[in-house]
């Protein structure tokens, strides 16, 4: 089998019109998509994998191309497994191959050039020999399109876009929901923003916003929709600080916490600090910013930097305080606690292919031991709000189920607005947990 890390990518030309082709950006998307079959993250294959684009919209319209495919690659699989007399094992081919049975599937009418193009494209991943495999798989995907689209529909994995294990324990945790929850992870986010209320009103940033042609709409008491979406880069102050990009149920984290000027915070797993920038907008004074990732911890200094506020950064385990805390408790605990990340899968659509069904359980069991450690540091009369970006009950309620009762002197303390502490996701948000404790003085 290929080790898409040693792929070397070849792209045909180097004249801007040439690297915007389509043939590029399938063989950029092919690279990325391949890495993430070899168990990597979109994130951390998403450099190596487009540096060989130099113009913007090639890189986005690669992303694209790899999204979409991650989204479909249930039925891309499905599709291949009918397709082909025996596996490829070269896993970048198969990702090409992959990457345009999506495109196709989504623009048949434009078939000639995309089969044209993703032959193109294997002469750019150095898979010259494969060109030949190439036309012909997707040729015979155009000639029996109907017939293998109907022998796939039912599948589940085809028809909710999900892996199969994924879906029974959805429908076993929202028998009432499940169906909406994975039809919506399945929708691209909007680009939600959060307004910094330091500078300026969530009405007066939106209607500057529809001054210069951009349009949004309200999705949350500092957060804004933009749509269509636009690179960062174009709204108005956001290199000055006048905004964030924040989902707007993640935007629910700090005004829960309720923090009080003066009362010193922790945000514990803080990166790329959202929250934490998030808490200082509200009126937090006094905030500690954990990371155990020194990359990550540079993510959450940048944010300070840009939107102009302080706290103090330390690069340390929430498990293992005595490395890094002082002995000072908090009056106020931020447990952003990792877990499988099952609520975010509509930004990240890798994910819901890396995870394995122990996975849920494997987040459980460190966010379990992050809890019993942040307790300690928290003070008599302090408040610890537990968040996660899951949807599973393992890492949720059942965690704190699990918690209280180790610790029964925990208060669980009403969360507004939230049933349960349960956020699903919908179309203007992510899905994510919200449980609030509180420590008897």
């Amino acid at each position: 089998m290929v080790d898409p890390a040693t792929v070397k990518p070849d792209l045909p030309g180097s004249g801007r019109a040439d690297a915007l082709a389509l043939h590029v950006q399938y063989a950029a998307a092919a690279q990325a998509v391949a890495r993430v079959l070899a168990g990597e993250s979109f994130e951390g294959a998403r450099s190596p994998a487009f540096n060989g684009l130099t113009d913007a919209r090639a890189r986005s319209g690669a992303r694209s191309f790899a999204f979409a495919t991650l989204r479909a690659y249930g039925a891309a699989t499905a599709l291949l497994e009918r397709l082909l007399h025996r596996p490829v094992t070269d896993l970048v081919l198969r990702a090409l191959l992959q990457v345009a049975l999506t495109d196709l599937r989504a623009n048949p009418t434009h078939a000639h050039t995309l089969v044209d193009q993703a032959v193109h494209a294997a002469s750019g991943l150095g898979r010259v020999a494969a060109r030949g495999l190439v036309n012909a798989v997707l040729r015979n995907y155009l000639r029996h399109r109907e017939a293998l689209e109907a022998a796939i529909a039912d599948m589940p994995v085809v028809r909710y876009r999900h892996p199969e294990w994924w879906i029974r324990r959805v429908r076993a945790a929202w028998p009432d929901d499940w169906e909406s929850v994975l039809r919506v992870a399945d929708l691209p986010p909007p680009l939600a923003i959060r307004v910094n209320r330091l500078h300026c009103t969530r009405d007066a940033y939106q209607a500057h916003l529809e001054q210069l042609g951009l349009h949004s709409r309200v999705i949350g008491e500092m957060a804004l929709a933009v749509e269509p979406a636009v690179p960062v880069e174009q709204l108005p102050g956001f290199a000055l600080g006048w905004c964030s990009v924040q989902d707007a149920g993640a935007q629910r984290a700090a005004p829960l916490l309720a923090v009080s000027p003066g009362e010193r915070v922790l945000d514990a797993c803080a990166a790329p600090g959202g929250k934490t920038t998030h808490l200082l907008e509200l009126g937090a004074t006094s905030l500690v910013a954990l990371e155990r990732d020194p990359a990550r911890a540079l993510r959450i200094t940048d944010n300070l930097d840009r939107l102009g506020l302080p706290a103090q950064v330390i690069v340390g385990d929430a498990t293992q305080p005595a490395s890094w805390w002082d002995g000072r408790r908090f009056d106020c605990i931020l447990a952003d606690v990792p877990c499988s990340a099952s609520g975010v899968v509509r930004r990240h659509p890798d994910i819901k292919w890396l995870r394995q069904p122990a996975d849920p359980g494997r987040f459980a069991r460190e966010q379990q031991a992050i809890l019993r450690a942040l307790w300690s540091m928290l003070a008599p009369g302090g408040r610890m709000l537990y968040v996660t970006c899951s949807i599973f009950p393992e890492e949720n309620a059942e965690r704190i189920d699990a918690f209280m009762a180790q610790r029964p002197e925990a208060i669980r303390l009403p969360v507004d607005a939230i049933p349960g502490g349960q956020l699903l996701p919908t179309a203007d948000h992510d899905g994510f947990f919200y449980a609030l404790l509180g420590k008897p003085a």
